[in-house]
């Protein structure tokens, strides 16, 4: 990838992150009370659905520039015809890359704005896997998807999707995304809020789901699915539409002023 491309995806990618977490930081808010242990209400409720803010925003930027920057080169380094039965896979190798680099920024902010939002205790060191547990299968489903809806709208009408598409397509991959992996979602918040030294802090998954599989059945494994969906689709619109404008804006910039 050259500099321009480099650049442009690193600071896209950062204003994106920040656009999208200042937007709909209250529903994911709402989203991580209706899976908290205590209860909606003795969870907080509606008070204060902005609490944890900060360490979302101050976390955003260097998230998503981290992300998409790996992203992009993992697509760039492997390089595919774009007719190849292979492009999904590489988009989800590049996805889940950009993930595991992501993840190593995003973990210290998650667990404050999860400390925040429902007042229970977490342990750092638990929370790196537990995420990609969630984060890695989103991603992908979300990004081959999000890439197959742009390339199938690109052939429809001859030419590249405009940004506002990119961004319609980013709502649906979202969507879709967020509600098959909404059980994983559950699960990672069940262990993150969890009391320290109970059972289910101790970080397995699997064992999380589980338990709730058998104290609140198909309705616990999907607590939030909604809230989920909303925000992850209007999510996928902010931040996937605002990388590809910003991208191409950046990318233009650079073409006339090298």
């Amino acid at each position: 990838m050259d500099r321009p491309g480099f650049m442009a995806s690193l600071v896209a990618g950062g204003i994106a992150g920040v656009s999208v977490d200042l937007i709909l930081f209250p529903l994911d808010t709402i989203k991580t009370r209706l899976q908290s242990p205590q209860g909606f209400n003795k969870a907080g409720g509606f008070h204060g659905i902005y609490a944890g803010v900060p360490s979302a925003a101050i976390g955003s930027f260097p998230n998503a520039a981290a992300f998409f920057i790996t992203y992009e080169y993992v697509k760039w380094f492997l390089h595919t015809d774009s007719s190849s039965y292979l492009m999904p896979v590489k988009h989800m190798l590049a996805a889940s890359a950009g993930e595991v680099v992501a993840c190593l920024i995003r973990v210290p902010s998650e667990v404050v704005k999860q400390r925040a939002q429902v007042s229970a205790s977490s342990k750092t060191f638990q929370i790196f896997s537990n995420i990609l547990y969630e984060e890695i299968p989103f991603s992908l489903v979300q990004f081959p998807l999000w890439e197959s809806l742009k390339a199938l709208w690109s052939g429809r009408q001859d030419h590249v999707v405009d940004s506002w598409q990119s961004a319609v397509c980013g709502a649906f991959a979202g969507g879709f995304a967020a509600a098959v992996t909404t059980p994983l979602d559950v699960a990672k918040t069940r262990i993150m809020l969890a009391k320290a030294g109970s059972s289910t802090a101790r970080g397995n998954v699997l064992s999380a789901l589980y338990g709730v599989w058998q104290s609140q059945g198909l309705t616990g494994l999907f607590a939030g699915v909604f809230p989920r969906m909303a925000a992850i689709s209007l999510g996928g619109f902010i931040f996937l539409g605002a990388y590809d404008q910003t991208h191409s804006f950046l990318l233009e910039v650079s073409r006339k002023h090298p």
